[in-house]
């Protein structure tokens, strides 16, 4: 008679057990479903509005969770802002104290904004500063951050600058980092949009090796990383390569003198069929390549009066190198 609570108790654990298991599915579903939901939305907004707060009504509308608003924040953002140039003229100011410099900025940032939503072009400062504002209208806690960028041979070995924008914000209590600047696309003498989710909630070790923060707090990692070690490592293009998967060589710059003849990478987890290189013409198929477990090894030789030297896997650029 005494065994009879037992197998209730262990029947209501079991179907407990499975109760939280479906829920668990439905959930992580709804949750996907909620993001297509968040997009799909935003594809019928109107592509210019005349506020911010215009625009933070029709999310206030739609959307509840702070996680949907901020998907929302970045969709419209990537959706419908295009990148020029041409706006760093619009916004030159000059000042003769901080005071004045505090309230004109506060301006200028307003202005930025408007003409942001307005006419749908911007440099990193509109993609960035709407962002915040209408995180801000949403009760979202956010900030900017400013900072270096890594993205072509010329950023290897030079010294740090704050030349880009970008943008963290608190999702339930958890910091995260997003880009819209790059998120929208890329430019070649011309914007190309290319709407990408890639830079909205970046894992912060795939973000940092191209984002060096002012602050070094705001790059969210663990390891100490000095300026000049982000300026002389080498371009990682591939989305999923980390700084820690290459193990050689760890230095951008390439010298001739050290490597004489050919250059020897050994990689972990780049997960690539083919490895091809290019000094600037011709790419060619690694004859030597050689995986195994997670890492990957071959060599390149060097080429006579080479600059630059470009390492594809299978079709795609992955990392880049100068050669001197």
């Amino acid at each position: 008679m005494r065994r009879a609570p037992t197998n209730l108790n262990v029947i209501r654990t079991i179907l407990q057990f499975w109760v939280c298991c479906v829920l668990l599915f439905f959930t992580s579903e709804s949750f996907s479903q909620d993001y297509e939901r968040v997009d799909a939305t935003i594809l019928l907004y109107p592509e210019s509005v005349d506020t911010p707060e215009e625009l933070s009504k029709f999310i206030t509308r739609d959307f509840t969770s702070e996680e949907e608003k901020v998907r929302a924040i970045y969709s419209w953002i990537i959706q419908n802002v295009a990148y020029d140039p041409n706006e760093y003229k619009q916004f030159n100011y000059n000042f003769k104290d901080y005071r004045e410099r505090n309230t004109k900025e506060e301006k200028t940032r307003d202005k930025v904004i408007k003409r942001t939503l307005q006419q749908g072009v911007a440099v990193c400062e509109g993609y960035a500063m709407l962002f915040e504002k209408l995180c801000e209208l949403q009760g979202i806690s956010n900030y900017l951050v400013r900072g270096d960028i890594k993205t072509n041979f010329n950023d290897i070995g030079r010294p740090f600058k704050n030349s880009h924008m970008w943008n963290v914000a608190v999702i339930d209590g958890k910091s995260y980092l997003f880009d819209p600047t790059w998120g929208a696309g890329r430019y070649n003498g011309g914007f190309i949009k290319e709407p990408s989710y890639f830079y909205y909630k970046t894992p912060p070790d795939l973000f940092f090796k191209t984002h060096y923060p002012s602050m070094f707090e705001d790059a969210f990692i663990d390891v100490v990383i000095s300026k000049r070690v982000f300026s002389t490592m080498p371009l990682l293009i591939a989305e999923n390569l980390k700084m820690g998967d290459v193990e050689s060589p760890l230095q951008g710059i390439i010298s001739t003198d050290q490597y004489l003849s050919e250059v020897p990478f050994s990689l972990t987890n780049c997960n690539t069929q083919a490895v091809f290189y290019t000094f600037g013409d011709e790419k060619l198929p690694v004859e030597n390549l050689e995986t195994v477990g997670n890492r990957t090894r071959f060599s390149v030789p060097l080429a006579l009066g080479a600059e630059t030297l470009l390492i594809y896997f299978d079709d795609q650029p992955a990392l880049g190198f100068i050669i001197e």
